[in-house]
């Protein structure tokens, strides 16, 4: 089953929630960065056609490789496939994760020209799994966007973190966090930021 595509023919955002208004508030530097990547896409799908991602998750040891977009629409089966593997692996719980997210993530892919698949350290956290976390570890957000499945945590071992790191940065969607010490680096679909 296909969803509706939030962009038209010329990769604009439709039905997404950003208006007039968003764009006033948000300023001009914000919204520079929330367009560059629908010009990357609009080259991009108008060569392939689809819109393409593979995880493995390194606690349950699940793969997915799927095409989640196709035929200017997402793929629902697809989508389903991804949220299933990026669940929170220690309750077994399930949330939709969010397609810009997925978007942000496969850019980054091309952008590296990475042949291998990311490994994910967290995907989607329960609430449970995150207040769990927040009181055993410095750095966890009390309003983590991992429990809205706007948020993951991950690396590509064919790419120092470095590296990883400058890509998505180039990107200027998002949040990047950057975690050496635990070697992955954190992405999120809200506000561009970076620590």
């Amino acid at each position: 089953m296909l969803l509706e595509k939030p962009f038209n023919n010329d990769e604009q955002p439709i039905n997404s929630g950003i208006n007039r208004r968003f764009f006033i508030k948000a300023g001009l530097g914000a919204c520079v960065g929330l367009i560059l990547p629908q010009s990357a896409y609009a080259n991009y799908t108008k060569k392939t056609g689809i819109r393409q991602i593979s995880f493995h998750n390194l606690h349950t040891g699940e793969k997915v490789k799927a095409v989640y977009w196709e035929k200017g629409r997402y793929v629902v089966g697809a989508l389903r496939e991804i949220d299933n593997v990026l669940r929170d692996h220690r309750t077994g719980k399930k949330h939709a994760i969010d397609v810009r997210l997925l978007d942000m993530v496969q850019l980054l892919h091309r952008l590296l020209g990475a042949k291998k698949e990311f490994q994910v350290v967290s995907g989607y956290r329960s609430p449970e799994t995150n207040r769990l976390l927040a009181a055993q570890q410095h750095g966890v957000a009390k309003h983590s966007l991992h429990m809205q499945g706007k948020a993951i945590d991950i690396r590509l071992p064919e790419f120092s973190l470095s590296d990883v790191r400058k890509a998505a940065l180039s990107m200027q969607v998002g949040g990047v966090g950057y975690y050496p010490g635990s070697n992955f680096i954190h992405l999120d679909s809200g506000q561009v930021r970076n620590w």
